[in-house]
């Protein structure tokens, strides 16, 4: 920084990056023929073309590296500035960066400097909102699943209790993916290519749990699930309790826009490598061209189910998201309107 401390102190160049440029390439260009002028005029030996054609040499080579040097020290402000964003955004380090200087490389570190600070504070606001949200969503959660264990201890009916005791699994997962979605969110104001360790897998288990939470709407609607698990087990960089919870919502998914009797098919296999989830139905399908909208928030494509059912615009945003935030894909194709849908998962294993 010192170099270009001093040529900024210098007055034509003190607004204009580019000038110093071209003022250090001007120098640099012009050395070699001052000192060829210099020893043509000052030389006393009779001097022949040999000579001069190596002292030309000489000072050419030297010129070029001394104003590689300084055009080197010249980016210094360029490279620092790069440095301070990256160590921010891989480990959220806050550098203080020079921000009196007046031409373009000074408007760049201010700006960046500005931005950082900007991002900081934004990311510790968001983490407030978080926490705040996850307290309030876990006491919702938590307040029929006091009312269901209430129920459990206090009736003798089976089927009763049976129904309360779905309504505890339900909120116990429900717990799981609040805390799962925090962490998801946390990690992303962490370091941002974090690598997440690969864990064991029973896909028996994570099915078993995702059909008990679909069950109900199943049966509103007699729709018939099958499984087909062709891989019982795999080593995965995600976790079970966002597992569950992206087939539950997709099963969900497939079973609003099913019609009465339909048939929800959820297998799972692996081919070349890579690990494949799919859940297919037969009902309203959708059109080609909205393959890509049907994932975005709040999107158009949020339309009522076969039987008028609602929709946040949320779920199968989020699924695409935790899904690629673990390292795999989640896509939908369709033959098109009243031809069921199919969403695959993909694991690159």
């Amino acid at each position: 920084m010192r170099f270009y401390q001093k040529l900024s102190q210098i007055k034509f160049l003190k607004r204009s990056y580019a000038f110093k440029f071209l003022f250090v390439a001007f120098v640099g260009i012009h050395i070699p023929l001052i000192g060829i002028l210099f020893f043509v005029l000052f030389d006393d030996n009779n001097l022949n073309p040999l000579s001069i054609l190596i002292f030309s040499l000489i000072m050419t080579l030297l010129a070029t590296a001394i104003t590689l040097l300084l055009l080197n020290k010249l980016i210094k402000p360029i490279s620092i500035a790069s440095q301070s964003l990256e160590k921010y955004r891989s480990s959220r380090i806050l550098s203080t960066l020079p921000t009196n200087y007046k031409d373009e490389a000074g408007l760049l570190m201010r700006n960046i400097q500005e931005s950082i600070y900007e991002a900081e504070t934004f990311r510790q606001e968001k983490q407030d909102l978080i926490f705040m949200l996850s307290h309030d969503l876990k006491n919702f959660a938590g307040n029929p699943q006091g009312l269901a264990k209430l129920i459990i201890n206090e009736t003798t009916s089976d089927s009763i209790r049976h129904m309360a005791e779905l309504i505890c699994q339900s909120t116990d997962l429900q717990f799981r993916y609040i805390e799962n979605f925090i962490k998801l969110l946390k990690e992303q104001d962490e370091i941002s290519r974090i690598v997440h360790e690969p864990r064991l897998l029973y896909f028996q288990d994570i099915v078993s749990t995702a059909t008990e939470q679909v069950s109900q709407r199943l049966l509103q609607k007699n729709i018939t699930l099958q499984t087909n698990l062709e891989v019982d087990k795999e080593l995965l960089n995600i976790d079970e309790g966002f597992m569950a919870q992206v087939l539950v919502n997709l099963v969900v998914n497939a079973i609003k826009f099913s019609y009465q009797d339909g048939t929800v098919k959820l297998r799972n296999f692996k081919e070349n490598g890579i690990l494949y989830f799919t859940i297919s139905d037969n009902g309203m399908g959708f059109d080609k061209m909205h393959k890509e909208e049907i994932f975005k928030k709040f999107t158009k494509m949020s339309k009522l189910g076969t039987e008028n059912e609602s929709s946040t615009g949320l779920g199968l945003y989020l699924c695409k998201k935790i899904i690629e935030r673990h390292g795999g894909k989640l896509y939908a194709t369709s033959e098109g309107k009243n031809k069921g849908a199919v969403f695959t998962i993909e694991f690159e294993l």
